[in-house]
């Protein structure tokens, strides 16, 4: 069919008959399609529910139709209807014949309203059009197939057994195009080529018909691979391609040699041009594009980002309808976009449900297009007056299309993620040889693509951290006093390195103290702001907590993907001691991959200043201090693994104290943050100037380019097999970095940089797999004025988008985040998951304290993370290319003085304050960790917490 209704059948529906068609294809969507095609039935049924057409209209903005009403009645359903050029009749296709169930070609006189049947009657029909200055029309069909009446009756059959199945157009082999005279008479065959042949149209004066057909799969010397014989089997559309020949079938040229479906073509007014849709390889996005009529000459005029079809010109040959489902897979609307497709596509309908295969009659004044706001909710053909001028008006004053597809480059990213993820740099460890290499390379890309330093610093900023520790034995020791029932007091000392071991980031000192077993430690930010609490009902205040390695072992491979990135030791220790806690103690579980085993040393980085005691125990440590609960850790752990909601957690331990002593000692090495500017076009950075200094008006983009070197940084989730391996870090986070990268060559031209209203700063962040420590001593001893930031945006593996879904986190920071998401969203279509929670395991949490709104993209989880098979390959570009493109929308609206973006508060305490559930007990500070100072380096308190109503602030040292 024109507009190719087959593609949207075999992506899991029809649009005319709105039924699923299969559950899987091989694009993006895979098993969703057979979801989201019940989805859209839902929403035929709730359309079809007794509204009526009209009332339905009232609620759309249609500011070109008027008068729109239904056309066609008569039958099951019908659609894709074709003016004469004359305007007195249309060609449409019907199921109306009582022994055919198939559509069947009829033509309507559009002044007295007879019909008339075309087709044989036999077989199915389909793409009708009636040929300029001559009594003749072309149609689709499969009349002349020996089994047609045979598949009429079976179909007939199943359908009266009261039986459903996923309807599907299958591309039928022995479709081809047909030519009959006024009546149905006389009718002749054009093609007869092997394989489907349809979705024919005549040019303006009758001269040419081009049409579509993937009879090249079928030839003998078509050199198709295995695979793509085997895709033939399953997917035929996606070997369309269009063809041009003289009305007699003569002279079948071929136009087209891309992969994926071409179809639905028809000529401009002026018949200079050919106008069809072109789906990409994974068969779920389709634009629109014109060409010469020998195939020279192929121009884009959509970057839709959606499934853009059925295009048809404006008598006037000023600009083309076509449908799309920019706003939803199942709710198809009409587009408009000017014949250069220099600007953005224009709005034509507002409402649910399936609007496509929009005509023009030949003097513009009327509009025919397929809907199915029907009473029943099956599709019928309607008809509205058409507004042209205004209809003209609002194309040509649409916003000029950006160029971001042509200057943010697929190619291009993968080179940066090549560079950066490659064996060379030897998995980008802080302090390293390889590190140290990829500062350099950004730094150098930066100032090729005319980036400069910032004034106040230059393009590096230096810092000492430490990395890996000696412990002082004659100083750390741990002791497990138990009281039975009957008074009887038990202490035990557990033998260094055989039942204990402190974890490398731990702070050194003295403490005893009761013991609350907080389960796995996961916290994850989630949809809707709430924040998953491992010690929600449980106070931890100056305790210690006794935590589980890793994740709960149970859950599906998905959620153990997600839960991973929260899985870190020191992001488990942050999130007990911002609730409160003095020390923890981790034992790995004897459900988990090396049962009883004590962390290293080298394991999950070495970090100054923490201000937790932390230390690793085995099983018999665990399993005594939870010996007077009455339950094993093995008891605990398997109920805690399915992540039963009920399951034992967050509770003290009965007569039991532990006492922790730790001394550790520090090896420093040095490392860097690289910061560069971006200047608006004929602008200069100028931090002295005091109205610059005085308000927020950079942005500040930041994405950390360190990484675990061969896994001996700690975080590593290598296997025994894969031990030592170089950690490449695509995703994470090459990915992040070459975004950035990737903006500032697309910033570098200056009509791009004509768009920012003031500077962007970008800022490469070191140290962040060892406790956020670059982004850390940028807040602790900023290189610019951190009052004159306006927001800061994170990229932290961006690399990996599935299904259009792109997390955004942080929204709890600003309260206008949401608008500005929504606005830029409008044009990129991605699937947006908000989170509020600005506290992450990333380098947001160093710089949101500081007064600054805060926004991290972030594409999920998989099972590379932190694992050397995390390599470039595993990448998709495309949607690493559109979240580029995506970020721009959000960084230029952000440089604009006129858009605010407040501050605000969060509070990670529970949002049901009331709930006896969700009760805590925290201290609410967040520790610096990279501070080399005696005590607690603070930067910062959470909102509303013990720390903040005492007057605790960033830059505060708890030393007692």
């Amino acid at each position: 069919m024109h507009g190719t209704l087959g593609r949207l059948r075999n992506l899991g529906y029809d649009p005319l008959r709105m039924t699923s068609t299969r559950k899987n294809v091989n694009s993006p969507l895979g098993g969703l399609n057979h979801y989201l095609a019940r989805t859209i039935l839902t929403a035929v049924a709730i359309i079809g529910s007794g509204h009526g057409f009209s009332d339905l209209m009232a609620q759309n903005q249609l500011n070109f139709m008027s008068r729109a009403r239904q056309l066609i009645f008569e039958g099951e359903r019908s659609g894709e209807g074709y003016f004469s050029p004359d305007g007195t009749t249309m060609v449409f296709q019907s199921e109306r014949e009582p022994e055919n169930p198939f559509y069947q070609i009829y033509t309507i006189n559009l002044r007295n309203g007879e019909t008339t049947r075309i087709s044989p009657g036999t077989g199915k029909t389909t793409c009708s059009f009636i040929r300029p200055g001559h009594d003749e029309i072309l149609f689709a069909s499969t009349h002349l197939d020996p089994q047609a009446v045979d598949k009429q009756k079976e179909e007939i059959d199943f359908r009266n057994s009261g039986k459903q199945r996923r309807y599907s157009w299958d591309y039928d082999e022995t479709m081809d195009i047909f030519v009959a005279d006024g009546q149905g008479n006389n009718i002749r065959r054009l093609t007869d080529a092997p394989g489907y042949d349809a979705e024919a149209s005549y040019s303006p004066d009758g001269s040419k018909i081009v049409f579509c057909s993937v009879r090249h799969a079928y030839s003998p010397d078509s050199g198709l691979t295995a695979e793509e014989k085997k895709l033939l089997e399953t997917d035929k559309s996606y070997f369309g391609e269009i063809y041009i020949m003289n009305p007699d079938g003569s002279d079948q040229t071929r136009l087209t040699f891309a992969d994926g479906y071409d179809g639905g073509p028809f000529f401009s007014p002026d018949g200079k041009r050919i106008l069809w849709r072109r789906f990409d390889e994974t068969g779920v996005n389709a634009d629109i594009y014109t060409m010469n009529l020998d195939g020279s000459d192929k121009k884009k005029l959509t970057d839709f980002k959606s499934m853009s079809w059925a295009p048809y010109f404006h008598p006037s040959g000023q600009y083309i309808i076509f449908a799309s489902n920019k706003y939803g897979f199942g709710n198809f609307e009409l587009f408009l976009v000017d014949a250069a497709g220099s600007r953005e596509p224009v709005r034509v309908t507002e409402a649910n449900g399936f609007d496509g295969l929009p005509v023009f009659s030949p003097d513009g004044t009327k509009l025919a297009w397929t809907c199915n706001r029907t009473s029943t909710g099956k599709s019928q053909i309607f008809f509205a007056n058409w507004d042209h001028k205004a209809a003209l008006e609002a194309v040509e004053n649409s916003p000029k299309v950006s160029n971001f597809s042509s200057v943010i480059s697929i190619d291009d990213l993968k080179t940066s993620v090549a560079t950066l993820a490659s064996d060379a740099m030897e998995g980008r460890l802080a302090g390293s040889p390889g590190a140290e290499m990829a500062a350099d390379y950004i730094r150098g890309r930066l100032e090729q693509a005319g980036a400069t330093p910032l004034p106040e610093s230059g393009f590096y900023q230096e810092y000492e951290f430490t990395r890996g520790v000696d412990i002082v034995e004659e100083k750390t020791s741990l002791s497990i006093t138990t009281t039975g029932g009957d008074g009887t007091t038990i202490t035990w000392e557990p033998a260094m390195d055989k039942d204990f071991r402190p974890l490398p980031f731990s702070s050194s000192g003295d403490l005893e103290a009761e013991v609350v077993f907080g389960g796995y430690g996961l916290a994850l930010p989630s949809e809707g702001g709430i924040t998953l609490d491992p010690y929600a009902g449980a106070d931890v205040s100056g305790k210690i907590v006794l935590l589980l390695r890793y994740v709960p072992e149970a859950v599906s491979s998905e959620r153990r993907a997600e839960l991973n990135r929260y899985s870190g030791l020191r992001y488990k220790a942050l999130i007990a001691r911002q609730r409160g806690a003095a020390g923890i103690l981790v034992v790995t579980g004897p459900n988990s991959p090396g049962a009883g085993k004590l962390i290293g040393l080298s394991d999950d980085g070495s970090l100054s200043g923490s201000g937790i005691l932390a230390a690793s125990i085995s099983l018999e440590a665990a399993d005594l201090i939870l010996k007077n609960h009455g339950k094993s850790l093995e008891e605990l752990q398997s109920g805690l693994d399915s992540e039963n909601p009920h399951a034992e957690n967050g509770f003290v331990i009965p007569g039991l104290r532990v006492s922790m002593n730790l001394d550790l000692k520090r090896r420093k090495y040095t490392d860097r943050n690289i910061i560069a500017v971006i200047n608006p076009a004929q602008a200069t950075e100028n931090s002295s100037d005091a109205a610059e200094s005085a308000k927020r008006t950079r942005i500040l983009l930041g994405a950390h380019y360190d990484h675990l070197g061969r896994g001996n940084s700690g975080g590593s989730r290598q296997t025994s097999e894969d031990a030592g391996e170089i950690h490449n870090g695509a995703d994470d986070n090459a990915s992040g970095v070459s975004l950035l990268l990737e903006l500032a060559d697309y910033y570098a031209d200056p009509a791009n940089a004509a768009a920012l209203k003031a500077p962007v700063v970008l800022a490469f962040w070191g140290g962040e797999e060892l406790g956020l420590l670059g982004s850390a001593r940028f807040a602790a001893e900023p290189p610019m004025p951190l009052e004159t930031i306006k927001a800061y945006l994170n990229f932290d593996m961006v690399g990996r988008m599935r299904d259009y879904k792109l997390m955004m986190q942080g929204l709890g920071s600003s309260p206008e985040w949401r608008g500005y998401l929504e606005k830029a969203n409008i044009l990129a279509g991605l699937d947006l998951q908000l989170q509020d929670d600005p506290y992450l395991p990333t380098d947001t949490t160093s710089i949101y304290p500081n007064d600054i709104p805060v926004l991290s993209f972030f594409t999920g989880s998989h099972d590379d993370y932190h694992r050397p098979s995390d390599d470039p390959e595993t990448l998709n570009y495309e949607g690493l290319q559109e979240i580029s493109a995506f970020a721009t929308a959000i960084i230029e609206a952000l440089t604009d003085p006129e858009n605010a973006l407040p501050y605000a508060e969060w509070s990670s305490v529970a949002q049901d304050a009331g709930s006896r559930d969700t009760l805590r007990i925290y201290l609410g500070t967040i520790p610096d960790y990279a501070a080399e100072i005696e005590g607690l380096r603070l930067t910062g308190v959470t909102e509303g917490g013990p720390a903040d109503t005492a007057g605790l602030k960033a830059g505060d040292v708890i030393i007692e």
